[in-house]
C-alpha cells in the first residue's frame, strides 16, 4: 500500500500543529489512512421530508422545508433569544436560539425558504425546533437529499471547531486525496463471488452515503475484508504450527486402559470421549497440539485434563496443571491425587503457599523425571521450576492468563515445545471462538454427567427476603448447604461493596441463628479464605456468605442453593458461573436472583435469560449482543479485536462466510502466490510487521 495513507493529517488544509495535536491525542487520528479509517458510527437521516403539521416529541432528528414568515429577539441580556416562524403548507414551527443571537438575526432572512434540520419538541402544544441547521432553498440549488455521517467527538476537539462536522470536512478533503491511492486488497474471485463493492468506492460511501443500499453494500464489503484478514492471519499461524512445530508423539496407552477397566468409578458422557479422541489424535500427530476446551461448570473438563496427563505419563513425559487461584489448584490436587496414588503415578502441588522444603523436594523430582504431574498457580512460572521433560501443559479457566505467560510455560521444555490443552467454563461465543481462538483447534463437551438435574432458577425482589430466607431453612434442613453472594467491583472490594458485604453478613447471621456462616472476601488472607472455604467443604458451616472469589472456587456437591444479592450488577456470564457452583450431586439445585425493582431492558433480559436456560452457550451468545466483545473475559489481551467496522455480536454471519473463503484459498494456494490472489499478497505485503488488523490501510 502506499506510503500516501502515512502522510501526517497536519498536512491537510485548515489543518494546524494544534489541531493535529488534539485529534492524535483525543482520538488517535495521525495519518491520512487513521482518518479515512475513522468510519461514522451512525448517520442522520437527511433523505426525508416531514410536514409541519407532523412534528411531535418522539421523532429523532428531522428535516422540513418551510418558509420563514416573522423573526423576532425576545428578553434581553443574557435572556435573550431569538424567535422565528417558519411556514409549510401543513403548518407552522417555530425555530429558536439562544446561542449566537445577534448573528442569526442578521442571517435568517424573511420570506426565505430554508431546509430546517433540527430536534422537534412540542412546547405550549406548538412544534418547536431548537438551534436548527438552516440551509437556503434556491432554482440553483433546490436541496439534495443524503445520509449525514455522525463521528465521535470530545469537547476538547468541538473547542477547536473538530465536532462532528469539523471532522467529516476533514475526511471528505482526505478522501478526495486518496482516491487514487485506494488499491483492491481482494482477489476478483471473491468480489464475483460476494457481490463485494469495489474498495475505492466502499470508502467513499461509507463516510457520504448517496442511499442506504448504498452505505449497506458498503459497510458489508468493509466487514467482509476485515473479518477475511483477521481469519486469514489466524489460519495462516495454526498452519505454520501445524506444518513447523513438531510434537511429541504420545501413542501408548497401557496406564489408561487399565485406568479405564479398572479405576474409574463412573462413565465418561459420549462428550468426553469425543473429546479425548481428539486429543488422542493430536499426540498421535506429531505436531504440536494446541486446543481450546470448552464445557460448562460441571461438565467433567478436569478429568479430560487427567486423561490427556496420563497419555502424556505413558509415553515418558512431564505433564502440568495451572489454575488462576490457590482454592481450585487445591481442589484439582485432591481430586487427582487419589487417581494418580491408585495408577502408582506422583502427582504434586505448588503453590504460593507451599513452603520452602517441600518447594525444593519438588524442584529435584521435577529435574529427575520423578515426579509426572504437578499441578499450580503462577508458581508454575518461576524460572527455578525446571522439568527434565515437559511435554503438555493444561490452563485451566485460561482467559486469567495473558499470553506471556502461557509462552512462559511453553519454555519449559527447550527441546520440544510441549503440547496445549486450554481449558475454560465460561462459554465463548462461536464468533468470539473463531476471532480470539482462530489458531487454536477447539473441543467442546456439550453435555453434563449423568444424574445431574438442571439448576432451577428463579428471579426475586428484595421485598421476598424473607420468603427467601426460608426457603434456605428448609434446604439446610435437609443436609444441604447455601451461598449468598454479593456485588464485587473489579478485583478488590470498593468501600461500598465491603459494607454491602458486612451488613449482608450479619443479617445472614441474624436470621439463621441456630446454624455457622462462613464469609470469604477479597481483603481476607489466603490462608483465612482457604480456613472458611474448608470449614463450608467439611460442612462444619452451613451457609457461605462470599464476593465473588468463589466464582472460580471449590467444589462443594453437597451445596443446593445459590442467592445471588443485588444479581442486577452482574454480567451474564458472570451469573452463570456463579451458578455453577451449586448443582454439582444428584440433589436438585436452586438458583435465587435477587434485585430492586428499578431495572434497565438489558437487566431484565439478563435475568430472564437465566430463568430461561441452563444453556452456557444460548447465554452467551445473548451476553455478547448486550455486553460486546471488548468486556468479555478480558478480550482486548488478544490483539485480534482491533476491529474497525465489524461487530463480533452482530456479524457471525459475515465472519463464517471470510473465515470460509480464507480457509478455501489457503488450502489451494497456502503461499498466496497464484496470480489470482495476487491482490491478497501485495496487501499483507504492504503492511508493517507489527500491523494488528490486516484489513488496515496502513
Amino acid at each position: 500500500m502506499s506510503s500516501f495513507f502515512n502522510t501526517k493529517i497536519a498536512l491537510l488544509r485548515g489543518m494546524d500543529t494544534r489541531r493535529a495535536d488534539v485529534l492524535a491525542k483525543e482520538l488517535n487520528l495521525f495519518t491520512y489512512g487513521d482518518l479515512v479509517q475513522f468510519y461514522p458510527f451512525r448517520y442522520l437521516d437527511r433523505t426525508q421530508f416531514y410536514n409541519v403539521v407532523d412534528l411531535h416529541d418522539d421523532l429523532p432528528m428531522v428535516q422540513v422545508k418551510a418558509t420563514v414568515r416573522t423573526k423576532e429577539l425576545l428578553g434581553e441580556g443574557r435572556k435573550q433569544r431569538l424567535v422565528a416562524q417558519a411556514q409549510d403548507e401543513s403548518g407552522h414551527v417555530e425555530l429558536v436560539w439562544f446561542k449566537g443571537v445577534k448573528w442569526f438575526e442578521k442571517w435568517v432572512k424573511n420570506h426565505q425558504e430554508y431546509i430546517i434540520f433540527g430536534k422537534p419538541t412540542l412546547f405550549n402544544g406548538k412544534p418547536q425546533i431548537a438551534h436548527p441547521e438552516l440551509e437556503e432553498v434556491s432554482e440553483q440549488k433546490p436541496g439534495t437529499s443524503f445520509l449525514q455521517p455522525v463521528y465521535s467527538s470530545t469537547d476538547k476537539l468541538r473547542n477547536f471547531n473538530l465536532d462532528s462536522k469539523g471532522i467529516a470536512r476533514l475526511t471528505a478533503q482526505v478522501l478526495k486525496l486518496c482516491a487514487p491511492h485506494f488499491h483492491e486488497t481482494l482477489s476478483p474471485e471473491l468480489i464475483q463471488r460476494y457481490a463485494l463493492m469495489p474498495k475505492a468506492e466502499a470508502m467513499q460511501q461509507i463516510h457520504f452515503p448517496q442511499s442506504t443500499d448504498l452505505l449497506q453494500a458498503a459497510r458489508f464489503r468493509l466487514k467482509f475484508e476485515e473479518l477475511f484478514y483477521v481469519q486469514l492471519k489466524l489460519l495462516r499461524q495454526r498452519t505454520v504450527r501445524k506444518v513447523e512445530l513438531a510434537g511429541q508423539i504420545f501413542d501408548k496407552v497401557p496406564t489408561l486402559t487399565h485406568f479405564y477397566k479398572n479405576v474409574l468409578p463412573f462413565d465418561l458422557t459420549m462428550a468426553q470421549k469425543r473429546v479425548i479422541h481428539e486429543i488422542y489424535k493430536d499426540f498421535c500427530a506429531g505436531k504440536q497440539m494446541n486446543r481450546l476446551l470448552q464445557g460448562d461448570v460441571g461438565s467433567g473438563k478436569t478429568i479430560v485434563a487427567f486423561i490427556a496427563m496420563l497419555i502424556a505419563a505413558d509415553n515418558g513425559a512431564q505433564s502440568c496443571l495451572m489454575a488462576p487461584t490457590e482454592i481450585l489448584a487445591d481442589q484439582h490436587y485432591e481430586g487427582l491425587k487419589k487417581f494418580a496414588d491408585m495408577l502408582g503415578l506422583k502427582i504434586g502441588l505448588l503453590t504460593g503457599s507451599t513452603r520452602t522444603a517441600a518447594r525444593r523436594v519438588l524442584h529435584e523430582q521435577l529435574r529427575s523425571g520423578e515426579l509426572h504431574m504437578l499441578v499450580g498457580t503462577h508458581a508454575l512460572l518461576e524460572d527455578v521450576v525446571q522439568f527434565k521433560n515437559l511435554g503438555l501443559t493444561i490452563m485451566d479457566e485460561q482467559h486469567r492468563f495473558g499470553v506471556a505467560q502461557r509462552s512462559k510455560l511453553w519454555q519449559k521444555n527447550p527441546n520440544v515445545i510441549p503440547h496445549v490443552l486450554v481449558m475454560t467454563a465460561t462459554p465463548i461465543p462461536r464468533t468470539l471462538a473463531m476471532t480470539l481462538y482462530g489458531d487454536l483447534d477447539v473441543s467442546v463437551i456439550d453435555e453434563l454427567p449423568a444424574g445431574r438435574k438442571p439448576i432451577v432458577t428463579v428471579h426475586r425482589f428484595d421485598a421476598n427476603r424473607l420468603k427467601v430466607f426460608e426457603f434456605m431453612r428448609q434446604e439446610i434442613r435437609k443436609g444441604r448447604q447455601c451461598y449468598v453472594v454479593y456485588p464485587l467491583i473489579e478485583e478488590s472490594e470498593a468501600m461500598a461493596d465491603y459494607k454491602d458485604l458486612m451488613d449482608g453478613f450479619e443479617s445472614v447471621s441474624r436470621a439463621f441463628p441456630e446454624y455457622h456462616v462462613s464469609i470469604v472476601h477479597g481483603r481476607m488472607t489466603g490462608g483465612e479464605k482457604d480456613a472458611e472455604m474448608q470449614r463450608f467443604v467439611k460442612n462444619e458451616s452451613q451457609i457461605m456468605v462470599a464476593t465473588t472469589v468463589i466464582e472460580v472456587g471449590v467444589n462443594v456437591p453437597n451445596a443446593s442453593v445459590m442467592v445471588i444479592e443485588s444479581s442486577e450488577r452482574f454480567g451474564l456470564s458472570q451469573l452463570h458461573q456463579l451458578r455453577g457452583r451449586v448443582g454439582r450431586g444428584a440433589d436438585q439445585s436452586y438458583c435465587i436472583l435477587m434485585s430492586g425493582y428499578k431495572l434497565s431492558k438489558d437487566t431484565r433480559t439478563r435475568l430472564e435469560t437465566m430463568v430461561r436456560t441452563n444453556n452456557g452457550f444460548e447465554i452467551a451468545d445473548i451476553d455478547l449482543k448486550l455486553r460486546g466483545p471488548g468486556d468479555l473475559m478480558g478480550t482486548q489481551q488478544s490483539g485480534v479485536l482491533d476491529l474497525l467496522v465489524a461487530d463480533l455480536a452482530k456479524d457471525g454471519k459475515i465472519l463464517a462466510e471470510s473465515r470460509a473463503a480464507a480457509q478455501e484459498i489457503l488450502n489451494e494456494d497456502p503461499d498466496l502466490s497464484k496470480p489470482e490472489n495476487q491482490n491478497i499478497r501485495r496487501h499483507i505485503e504492504s503492511l508493517p510487521a507489527s500491523a494488528v488488523n490486516w484489513s488496515r490501510i496502513s
